[in-house]
């Protein structure tokens, strides 16, 4: 991983769980073991490359254990560690921020929505 540019803490946990998916692995790993393709089905937009190596990011920050069976087929499943846990209060706040964004979006599009209509509606001339 990079080595932290401007000393500040943000920075360093940014480069733990920075890019588009580790955050998002990590609350549905907060739930409880989960399997490769689980992660796949909870996660659609992601690719099978880019979960691998956010799994293995996770894994190498001690966020996340990887358990191979050794049973036919081979089964693997992710949990979350004691560390990952501690991840739980920020997960939770960045979900809490995120519905109020979703909520703020879905205003702002029927709103803009609404206008639209407005603007290709002809004026009745008085």
């Amino acid at each position: 991983m990079k080595k932290s540019v401007s000393g500040c803490p943000v920075e360093e946990a940014m480069r733990v769980l920075g890019g588009r998916w580790r955050a998002v692995l990590v609350f549905y790993l907060l739930d409880g073991p989960k399997r490769f393709s689980d992660l796949r089905r909870d996660v659609p937009g992601i690719s099978q490359r880019m979960l691998t190596l956010d799994l293995r990011a996770l894994e190498g920050a001690g966020l996340i254990t990887r358990t191979v069976y050794a049973e036919v087929p081979v089964r693997v499943e992710y949990q979350i560690t004691a560390e990952g846990l501690r991840l739980r209060p920020t997960i939770n706040e960045l979900c809490k921020w995120g519905r109020v964004l979703e909520s703020k979006n879905k205003r702002v599009s029927s709103t803009s929505g609404s206008n639209r209509r407005a603007l290709a509606t002809p004026a009745t001339a008085a």
